[in-house]
């Protein structure tokens, strides 16, 4: 059984973000907003909340951490009084031909509690439409980020992150709970591996997994079509909430004390010897 204050609703934001940067805030801002009217307390945006558009601009339009994009977040945050996942957005680094693909979690009073930087880049070739060098336009990251909050332990990581499971083991090792995944994940990719990868990051870790994604086509100057399919999967491997095509949202109820159950009941975490 859970105890008082063990549930809450989460929510993912599906958006379909172009270099339109005013277009995105308000797409986001509504769908956020509408998500908080539902009664989530946690929020999550997906990967390019900001700008999907031109790689080159996306370095040259780079923000510092305390610029206009984390400052609408987190007045945003602040608002409706919620945690929010500003999925990504491209901030400025130290070299001056790469930015950082940064996740940052804000609390319901727009304070800045945690920040990610993409460490897994996504340099493919995957025929007929796959073609990207993201370690071109982005510098990685280093660090693994697990946040404490009351609702929960977050491990943050992001899209192409979520093909390396030793970093989910990671997280989980220190103390992870719910696991966010906000993605732009390709249609060539996602049709196959999103959903699979999804459900086994949340069953090997007993872990809720929250996966906001990008849907449809982006101006970046290619045939990047993203797949969507925004969702939250328990502990179990369910999947207790999808998004339809289009800009969109999946809620769902988080049960803290089932992730305890599964972890009591199935206790494959402490079985590991490697």
């Amino acid at each position: 059984m859970s105890e008082p204050g063990e549930r809450f609703l989460a929510a993912v934001v599906q958006l379909q973000c172009t270099s339109d940067a005013a277009a995105n805030w308000a797409q986001a801002r509504e769908l956020v907003a509408r998500a908080a009217g539902r009664g989530a307390r946690l929020v999550a945006t997906p990967e390019n909340t900001n700008f999907l558009g031109p790689h080159d601009e996306k370095v040259r339009s780079a923000e510092p951490l305390d610029g206009a994009t984390t400052g609408r977040f987190a007045e945003l945050a602040r608002e409706h009084g919620i945690h929010l996942l500003l999925g990504s957005f491209n901030e400025r680094s130290s070299d001056p031909t790469r930015c950082h693909n940064t996740s940052v979690l804000f609390g319901p009073n727009g304070e800045r509690l945690a920040v990610y930087r993409k460490i897994h880049l996504f340099d493919v070739d995957v025929p007929p439409d796959v073609f990207f060098r993201e370690s071109e336009t982005v510098l990685p990251g280093s660090q693994a980020v697990v946040v404490g909050i009351p609702l929960g332990r977050l491990g943050l990581t992001i899209c192409y992150d979520l093909r390396f499971p030793e970093l989910y083991r990671r997280l989980v090792a220190e103390g992870a709970e719910i696991l966010t995944v906000p993605s732009a994940f390709t249609l060539t990719t996602g049709k196959d591996h999103w959903e699979p990868l999804i459900r086994a990051r949340a069953i090997e870790n007993q872990c809720y997994v929250l996966a906001p994604g990008q849907w449809g086509r982006h101006d970046d100057g290619g045939l990047r079509q993203s797949w969507g399919h925004s969702m939250i999967v328990d502990p179990w491997g369910h999947v207790l909430g999808r998004a339809a095509d289009g800009p969109g949202l999946a809620v769902a109820e988080i049960d803290m004390g089932r992730l305890k159950e599964v972890r009591r009941r199935l206790p494959s975490l402490e079985h590991r010897r490697m």
